[in-house]
C-alpha cells in the first residue's frame, strides 16, 4: 500500500502567492547569519569548537572539549539510529519555496543541529561554566537563526534542546565530573619551611615526562625561584641518584626537595622525600600529571606561590613490601590481611597514586594513546577490548583466598568514580587502600565485562570485586604478573606482596587557597 502523503500542502487560494515567493532571489543576511546557517547543518563545527577548547593548554577546558564532544556522539547517534527512521513531521511550509529555502533530504525530528548544540553547550558547562559562557553565544546564535529561518518547528526545536541536556548528563554516567575542590588533606605538624625566591630548594626536573623544557619553562622557574638550585635530568643520568643528592642538599641547607615531571617521577621524589624526611614541592610537568591535580598543583606558580608562603599538607603514601608466606591454615576473611605474614628484607616500593597487577597496565597505556583524540570512555572501551583480547588471566590468592582475576587495581586512597577506570581522590589521608578486581572465573566474563563497561553498570556487575581495606596480601601464582606503580611497570621480582600504608608520611607544599576550591 502507497503511504500517504504527510506533507504541509499549501491550500489552493496560496497557490499563485507561493509561486511568487518561489520566484523571490533570497536575501544575503549578514556575514554572522550566514555563518550561523551555514554551521547549523554540520554537527563537525563542535569538532572544531573542541578543537580550540583543547589547543587552549587549560587542563579542564580539555576536560570540557572531550565531554562535548562526547555528548554530540550521543545525540547523533540517538537522531540517526532512533529519531530520524521514526520521524514523519514535516518541516515549514518550504516545498513551494525552493529558492528561498532549500528543502533537506530528511526529516528531522527532534532538531538535531540545536539538539547538537544544547548538548556540547551544556557539556562545556558542566565541566567549566567559564568555559560554557564562551561557547553559549555561539549556540545561542544558531538556535536563533534556525528559528527566525523557519528551519524548526518551535516543538521539534525544544525537543531537540530536551535531548542535548539529556545527552550532556547521559556522559556522567560514564565520566563522573570531576569536582572543583581539590583533594582534603591536614596541614602537617612541623610546620614547612618559608623559602623565600625558593632559596633552599633543590628542584630535580626530568624532561622526559612530558614537560617541554624550553626556554620559556626555565625563564619562567627562574623567574617564580630565582634562589633555587635547579638540576635537569638528561639521557644517560640515574634519577634516584639526582634525587637523592638533592635530598641531601636540601636537608643540609634546612628547605626542600622538588619534582618536575610526570607521576613517574613525583613517584621517585616521594620515596627519596619520605626517606630524607624532607617537604617535597611537586611541579606539574607530565602529560596527565594525576598527583599533582588531586594534590591541587595545577600550574607552576601555585607551586611557587605555596613555597614562598610555606603552606603545606600532609598525605599518605601506599607500600608494596615483599613477604615470606607463614605455615599453617590462612585467615580468608574479606578486607583482612591474613595473621602472621612477614615482610621479608627484599623489595619495597611506594606509590602515591595506584598499584596495579595484571593487564590493567596495558590498558592505562592504550587508553592513554588514544583518549586525546576519542575521548576518556570510547578510548577505555577500546583498549579493554584489546587487552582482553591479547591478555591472559591471572591465577592469585587475595587474603589467603585463590582467584582468577583479570587485573587487581589497589588506590591510596579512596578513588572515584566506581568501576576500574579511577579519576580522582577528595582525600589524600584517608588511611586505606581502593581495591579493586576484575574477575576472570565467572561465565562469559569477557563479554559481561564489556556489556558492563558499555552500559555504565560495570560497579554493579559480579564481575568486579572490591573492598576498601588498610591491609592485603597478594601471592600471584601462575602468571605474568605486571606490576605497575603509579603506571610505571616493573619486573615482579617477588610473586608475595604485602599492601599497606604509611600514614601522612609526606609533608607536600600546596597553596593554601586551594585547600577550598580551584581556581
Amino acid at each position: 500500500m502507497k503511504r500517504p502523503d504527510r506533507r504541509w500542502k499549501v491550500p489552493g487560494p496560496g497557490k499563485r502567492l507561493t509561486a511568487s515567493l518561489a520566484m523571490v532571489r533570497p536575501a544575503r543576511g549578514s556575514a554572522t547569519a550566514r555563518v550561523l546557517r551555514a554551521a547549523a547543518e554540520h554537527e563537525a563545527v563542535w569538532l572544531g569548537a573542541a578543537t580550540a577548547l583543547a589547543l587552549s593548554g587549560d587542563r579542564t577546558a580539555r576536560r570540557a572539549a572531550l565531554r562535548g564532544i562526547g555528548s554530540v556522539a550521543i545525540v547523533t547517534a540517538v537522531n540517526h539510529a532512533l529519531a530520524k527512521p521514526a520521524a514523519r513531521s514535516a518541516r515549514p511550509v518550504l516545498d513551494g519555496l525552493p529558492s528561498v529555502f532549500p528543502r533537506p533530504s530528511t526529516a528531522s525530528l527532534p532538531a538535531s543541529p540545536i539538539a547538537a548544540a544544547t548538548a556540547f553547550t551544556s557539556a562545556v558547562v558542566m565541566e567549566s561554566p567559564r568555559h560554557g559562557l564562551a561557547v553559549l553565544p555561539f549556540a545561542a546564535g544558531l538556535a536563533y537563526v534556525r528559528g527566525q529561518k523557519g528551519l524548526d518547528h518551535r516543538g521539534r526545536a525544544a525537543a531537540g534542546a530536551a535531548i542535548g541536556v539529556g545527552a550532556a548528563l547521559l556522559t556522567a554516567r560514564w565520566w563522573p565530573v570531576k569536582p572543583s575542590a581539590a583533594a582534603a588533606a591536614a596541614p602537617p605538624r612541623r610546620p614547612a619551611p618559608t623559602l623565600k625566591d625558593g632559596q633552599g630548594l633543590h628542584l630535580v626536573v626530568n624532561p622526559s615526562s612530558g614537560v617541554a623544557w624550553s626556554r620559556d619553562t626555565a625563564e619562567t622557574l627562574r623567574t617564580l625561584l630565582p634562589e633555587a638550585k635547579i638540576t635537569v635530568f638528561e639521557q644517560g643520568d640515574d634519577l634516584v641518584a639526582l634525587l637523592d643528592a638533592a635530598a641531601q642538599r636540601a636537608v643540609a641547607d634546612g628547605g626542600a626537595l622538588g619534582v618536575c615531571g610526570g607521576d613517574g617521577t613525583v613517584n621517585a621524589g616521594s620515596e627519596t622525600a619520605a626517606r630524607h624526611q624532607v617537604p617535597l614541592a611537586v611541579f606539574p610537568g607530565g602529560t596527565f600529571n594525576h598527583f599533582a591535580v588531586d594534590l591541587g598543583n595545577l600550574t607552576l606558580e601555585d607551586v611557587a606561590r605555596a613555597i614562598a608562603a610555606g603552606d603545606a599538607v600532609t598525605a599518605d603514601v601506599g607500600r608494596a613490601s615483599a613477604y615470606q608466606r607463614p605455615d599453617g591454615p590462612q585467615d580468608d576473611a574479606v578486607g583482612a590481611a591474613p595473621a602472621g605474614a612477614t615482610v621479608g628484607d627484599g623489595e619495597r616500593r611506594l606509590f602515591l597514586n595506584t598499584f596495579s597487577i595484571g593487564v590493567y597496565s596495558d590498558l592505562v597505556h592504550a587508553r592513554e594513546r588514544l583518549e586525546k583524540r576519542i575521548g576518556k570512555w570510547p578510548a577505555l572501551v577500546i583498549g579493554l577490548a584489546n587487552v582482553l583480547a591479547t591478555g591472559s588471566p591471572l591465577s592469585v590468592v587475595i587474603n589467603g583466598r585463590p582467584r582468577r582475576i583479570w587485573l587487581l587495581f589497589a588506590g591510596n586512597g579512596i578513588y572515584h568514580p566506581a568501576g576500574f577506570a579511577p579519576t580522582y581522590r577528595t582525600q589524600l589521608d584517608d588511611g586505606l587502600l581502593d581495591v579493586r578486581a576484575v574477575e576472570a572465573g565467572t561465565p562469559l566474563a569477557r563479554t559481561r565485562l564489556l556489556l558492563a563497561v558499555l552500559t555504565g553498570t560495570l560497579h554493579n556487575s559480579r564481575v568486579l570485586t572490591t573492598a576498601q581495606v588498610r591491609r592485603l596480601e597478594l601471592e600471584v601464582l601462575e602468571g605474568d604478573p605486571h606490576l605497575a606503580y603509579d603506571g610505571e611497570v616493573t619486573d615482579a621480582t617477588y610473586r608475595r606482596l604485602v599492601l599497606d600504608k604509611l600514614p601522612k608520611a609526606l609533608t607536600l607544599y600546596r597553596p593554601a587557597d586551594q585547600d577550598q576550591w580551584l581556581r
